[in-house]
């Protein structure tokens, strides 16, 4: 599409996430509408998204039960002061997401989104320690190529240098170690390089001193990081290392959350209860903001005592009833019509159909989990070079295909609505394989 004038100079009075006013005037978008698996932007021209928003549209963009909530909440009780009380759905909203979480994750706490889910989990677990007479354990173990959010805390558990790097020095006490991928090519098996990655992780709160570490902080499927899938034996190593040395383990679930990857959470996916998890995007399937940390109630006693302190931590908009409706509204309907089942089923369809890919010969490998899904590209099959031009081509060649994808310069990413069928996922996958070959093309 063609900026306007207007556009333009609107742009310059904004900043865009993690790009370039001018890299972003050079391959534009700005939409105007959108409806289930589809988006128009302002000159009406259609996009297959892809990847549901960033991956927050679980049901579609304007799904109608999400709709309906939302406007009879509007309607009913738009705001109630946090500092005062609470409402009605709110609680309606805790005890839905309780009756969904793995174990005993039914203490509930919602927010505005991702990030702020993950800074009252690290503020939570260092408080939470504090209270129950081990005042030392204030450190986090996450891994490098991890992100967890915008906020200083949870990008200072980010693990994406660039992103974080302009606002350091960040706080105190977040320490990183490597996920599986960048030891892949060091072991026979990728099993046995999983074994070598966790074990680090224990190697770190032993050397660091088992007393000074709160939790360990990880996406069960990293985005960020290239669409990483470690093994469910890799969740269980971490499990029995948390375990042994009293130290919380924290699923960053903002995206692998509401059935992404097969399951309500990745968490069940793996077969893995961490302590604590943390949700945002598709929780609300994009109508309004809304994040949860999710936390062993046992936990939250600590917190409930007499003569204890209250959770030192509050948001205007956490706990927001519009945004509660919307959330149980998104669970019911994956709930009722097993659209976690359905990702796992049509999550199979859609590798096989990224597999294909493979002809173009510049695919290394295919990970992901459920309709999470992500393809490393090399500059020739069999290599493990990176082929960063391929990036950057695919994404101008996907925006022309009509296709909203997640790129970078060495991978891309899908994630489409939970509500695909065999047709959308065919589909999609034709809409990459043209878009792969032109952006091939206009390289070679």
């Amino acid at each position: 599409m063609r900026l306007t004038d207007r556009h333009r100079r609107l742009l310059r009075r904004t900043f865009l996430d993690y790009q370039h006013h001018d890299a972003f005037a050079e391959n534009p978008l700005i939409l105007s509408r959108a409806k289930g698996l589809h988006c128009w932007d302002v000159e009406g021209r259609r996009y297959f998204d892809g990847i549901a928003g960033v991956y927050a549209a679980t049901l579609g963009h304007g799904h109608p039960r999400v709709v309906e909530a939302v406007t009879r909440q509007l309607e009913r009780l738009p705001f109630a002061p946090p500092m005062h009380g609470t409402a009605d759905v709110t609680l309606d909203f805790v005890e839905r997401m309780g009756q969904v979480t793995p174990g005993r994750l039914d203490f509930v706490k919602s927010f505005s989104g991702g990030s702020e889910s993950m800074e009252a989990a690290i503020k939570f677990a260092r408080q939470y320690f504090r209270q129950t007479g081990r005042p030392g354990k204030y450190k986090f173990v996450s891994r490098y190529q991890g992100y967890h959010g915008a906020t200083l805390g949870a990008m200072a558990a980010s693990g994406t240098g660039p992103r974080k790097s302009p606002f350091e020095p960040g706080p105190a006490g977040f320490l990183k170690v490597f996920p599986p991928t960048h030891y892949r090519d060091r072991f026979d098996s990728w099993e046995e390089c999983n074994r070598f990655a966790a074990q680090q992780v224990e190697d770190v709160i032993v050397h660091e001193d088992p007393e000074t570490v709160a939790g360990v902080i990880l996406e069960p499927v990293s985005n960020t990081g290239g669409v990483i899938t470690p093994t469910a034996e890799y969740f269980r190593i971490l499990r029995e290392i948390c375990d042994r040395h009293e130290v919380l383990l924290i699923f960053d679930e903002i995206i692998t959350a509401c059935g992404r990857t097969g399951s309500m959470f990745a968490a069940q996916t793996y077969g893995v209860t961490p302590d604590i998890i943390c949700g945002g995007k598709g929780l609300s399937s994009g109508a309004v903001p809304l994040g949860a940390m999710m936390a062993r109630l046992d936990m939250a006693d600590a917190f409930q005592r007499p003569g204890s302190t209250n959770f030192a931590h509050g948001h205007t908009y956490a706990g927001h009833p519009v945004a509660c409706a919307a959330g149980i509204a998104v669970i019911d309907e994956i709930v009722e019509q097993g659209l976690d089942r359905r990702a796992r089923e049509l999550g199979e369809r859609l590798a096989a159909g990224l597999e294909d890919l493979r002809r173009h010969g510049v695919v290394r490998e295919v990970r992901g989990k459920g309709l999470l899904r992500g393809v490393e590209l090399v500059r020739e099959e069999g290599s493990t070079e990176p082929f960063p031009e391929l990036g950057a081509a695919l994404k101008r060649t996907a925006l022309a295909n009509g296709l909203i994808l997640r790129v970078d310069p060495s991978w891309f990413a899908v994630g489409p609505a939970l509500t695909i069928d065999e047709a959308g996922v065919d589909e999609l996958c034709e809409r990459i394989d043209r878009s792969l070959a032109d952006a091939l093309a206009g390289l070679r």
